[in-house]
């Protein structure tokens, strides 16, 4: 009973306070239901009970079940089964007690924390921010498991608790108010517990739940009424156009809430429990957990980042004021990072400033920024064509064309400008940066910064360590990536690093299809159905074909200038093949007018009817083997990043690949989707495809052999 101190007044109100020993918040581990059994009973056989309130001696109220727990199911068991139900049947029990029961949040109560306050007959919330309440069970693969579907469906009706079960929404305590999540709110955490009290005495004969009442009506109508049904047939077809089939949670959330109001309420819990044991062994919600719960939390506490105090830069300079260093200009600002940027002509750099004004003037037309935080957004940019004072800046970006001798010269005029202790970093996309370092007076202070376009959506940056750069530098970077609010991802010096590699293997899978003889449109519609945010072709012509064009003759001229022949690239034999000849015939991609893709006057696109002519095969490509293609190639560039040292953790190559190359975010990741699949199951389709479409699919069994090693490694 150390878990829960039982504590009742004069008054005859038992406040029970949740104190999980030895762990920062209360979670419903094994300890749980044990406990939470014991106060049942106590509270049942109470004499002189007139009320009962749930406090939390943490800084949260109650943060759910408990994910490692979930990580380690591998199947739906009775007995995984029986201790769902047996968790849920405490919460039954405490909404069957004869007396008012009062919820008093503190903190967050998200997952099973909001499910025991459902179970309350009042909610008092204390008015600070952090105390979020809600069930994000759906961004983590899974649904409510405690009840959460079916009571807050019978609380609020469909149409109003729809958005919140599937879409995972944490709501804080003004607008959780008003939607009905919660029923009470007070100014300070020491109100809690006199306003639950105070609200018992007042209404003592309200402990019997709504829908256990005789005559129960779902606010908004049943299952049955015509304009539920009419929703439902709505939400189920945007569900499939959002989800394409590829994850099962909300589909099932779907499925529970409907018809959750068919049937008995406690016959309604045990099928929410059904659904939920089901999704707690798939490999979905394994990917959810181990990238978007562990991984994140991995990246955001700094575990891949160097030990030494917090860095914070407090001047930056951009060079290049064309959309990607205007962008990292606005990022900067919008932390309140005042920028210089700079750019050879002053009006090219206005320009550059004026992209954040236009930014500025859409957030506040959404109602996301005020004419105040515009001004001191702007207040912050300097456009200029001149270096600012000798050790002035703290932290430098480069930004300009991704050519190497551009590069070399802007580095070498620039670096004064670093102060003592600053760093300089260069947002090259492909090329090495301990080639560019070679600018440098310290390389040691030198490191990439690869943002990704456009650059205030894509909130990940790719950090590049060269050969010389320290320690010292990458924490300094890490720290200022999070300073204004972007993922950190570090990665070691190669040719296109990462990210680029990985991206130029999709975009190339797109272009092997289309010479193998599939249909344009089918290419497109596999990869919709893979989970990529865009089909290949679609991406080439918004990247354009052209600046691919332009990768490849800088890593030739590289390779003369370092007398070697690199393999960046070496299998993207299609992406030349189809682009160079689709560029001497003036279709460079979407800002030139068209690629793959024809535009007209308002921006609709059609795909080019020339696109046949580069078909060599005609063989009939099943449409499962499109997708395994788009998919397997990228995964397949990734395992090569990660066996060759550029990555340094599969958390990174997880996260790196959502995020900034869009690997469908259902897989976890790249490297998630092959543990996932399972590693032999994966190594198999693999030398099928090798077998069948070439070389690109071929993985040596000592790559596997490895991945295998560091998962015994990690269990």
């Amino acid at each position: 009973m150390e878990d829960f101190i039982y504590d009742k007044d004069a008054d005859g109100i038992v406040t029970v306070t949740m104190d999980m020993q030895g762990q920062n918040a209360n979670t419903m581990n094994a300890r749980f239901e044990p406990g939470m059994r014991t106060i049942c009973d106590r509270l049942e056989a109470e004499e002189g009970l007139t009320g009962v309130v749930f406090a939390s001696a943490k800084s949260t109220f109650f943060a759910g079940g408990d994910l490692h727990d979930i990580l380690a199911t591998t199947e739906a068991t009775q007995e995984t089964f029986d201790f769902i139900e047996a968790n849920k049947a405490t919460y039954r029990r405490l909404e069957k007690l004869p007396v008012p029961v009062v919820a008093a949040i503190n903190g967050a109560a998200l997952g099973g924390g909001y499910e025991l306050c459902l179970a309350c007959n009042h909610r008092v919330v204390v008015d600070n921010p952090k105390a979020v309440v809600g069930l994000p069970e759906v961004t983590l693969g899974l649904l409510p498991g405690a009840g959460g579907v079916v009571r807050l469906t019978a609380k609020l009706g469909l149409e109003t608790a729809l958005p919140y079960l599937l879409e995972g929404k944490q709501v804080r305590p003004q607008d959780a108010l008003k939607v009905g999540m919660v029923d009470e709110i007070v100014s300070k955490k020491d109100g809690l517990i006199p306003a639950a009290k105070a609200w018992i005495k007042a209404n003592p004969d309200t402990a019997v739940q709504p829908w256990d009442q005789k005559g129960f009506r779902y606010p908004g109508g049943d299952a049955l009424n015509p304009k539920v049904r009419q929703m439902v047939m709505a939400s189920t077809a945007m569900l499939y156009q959002k989800t394409r089939g590829l994850l099962p949670a909300p589909e099932k959330i779907l499925d529970v809430a409907v018809n959750s109001m068919r049937m008995n309420f406690d016959a309604a819990l045990r099928m929410e429990t059904r659904r939920f044991i089901g999704l707690m062994a798939s490999k979905e919600a394994k990917a959810a957990i181990s990238t978007f719960f562990f991984g994140m939390q991995a990246i955001n506490s700094g575990k891949v980042r160097p030990e030494g105090e917090r860095w914070k830069a407090g001047s930056a300079a951009v060079l290049g004021a064309g959309m990607m260093g205007s962008g990292i200009a606005y990022a900067h600002a919008k932390r309140g990072l005042a920028t210089r940027l700079k750019d050879t002509d002053q009006a090219n750099a206005e320009k550059g400033k004026g992209y954040s004004e236009k930014l500025c003037d859409k957030a506040i037309a959404r109602g996301r920024m005020d004419e105040g935080k515009k001004t001191a957004l702007l207040d912050a940019i300097t456009p200029t064509t001149e270096n600012a004072e000798p050790g002035s800046v703290d932290i430098i970006i480069e930004a300009v064309f991704e050519d190497i001798d551009l590069k070399d010269q802007v580095i070498a005029d620039t670096w004064p400008m670093l102060s003592e202790d600053g760093i300089y970093g260069s947002n090259t996309s492909t090329l090495p940066i301990s080639i560019l370092a070679e600018s440098c007076p310290d390389p040691s202070r030198f490191i990439g910064l690869h943002f990704f376009s456009p650059v205030d959506k894509m909130k990940v940056v790719e950090i590049i360590m060269g050969e010389k750069t320290s320690q010292d530098t990458l924490r300094k970077a890490y720290d200022y990536v999070q300073q204004i609010g972007y993922m950190p991802i570090v990665v070691n010096d190669s040719r296109g690093f990462f990210t680029s590699r990985v991206f130029g293997t999709f975009m190339d899978e797109g272009c092997q299809l289309l010479v193998d003889g599939m249909a344009p449109t089918a290419i497109e519609r596999a990869a919709w159905l893979a989970g990529m945010p865009v089909g290949p072709l679609q991406v080439f012509d918004e990247v354009s074909l052209i600046l691919g064009q332009k990768v490849r003759k800088t890593h030739k001229a590289l390779d003369e200038r370092l007398s070697v022949e690199s393999s960046f690239g070496q299998h993207n034999t299609a992406t030349v093949d189809v682009t160079d000849p689709m560029i001497e015939m003036g279709r460079g991609g979407r800002q030139y007018g068209g690629g793959f893709y024809d535009y007209d006057s308002e921006g609709n696109r059609t795909l080019w009817e020339g696109l046949g002519q580069f078909a060599k095969g005609n063989t009939e490509i099943p449409l499962q083997d499109a997708i395994d293609r788009i998919l397997y190639r990228q995964a397949i560039e990734t395992l090569r990043c990660l066996d060759e040292g550029v990555l340094n953790t599969e958390v990174e190559a997880n996260l790196g690949g959502i995020f900034a190359i869009g690997f469908p975010a259902h897989t976890g990741g790249a490297i998630q989707f092959i543990r996932g699949e399972g590693i032999d199951r994966f190594a198999a389709r693999a030398k099928e495809l090798a077998a069948t479409y070439g070389a690109r699919f071929a993985v040596p069994d000592s790559i596997y052999d490895r991945l295998r090693d560091a998962s015994e490694k990690a269990a």
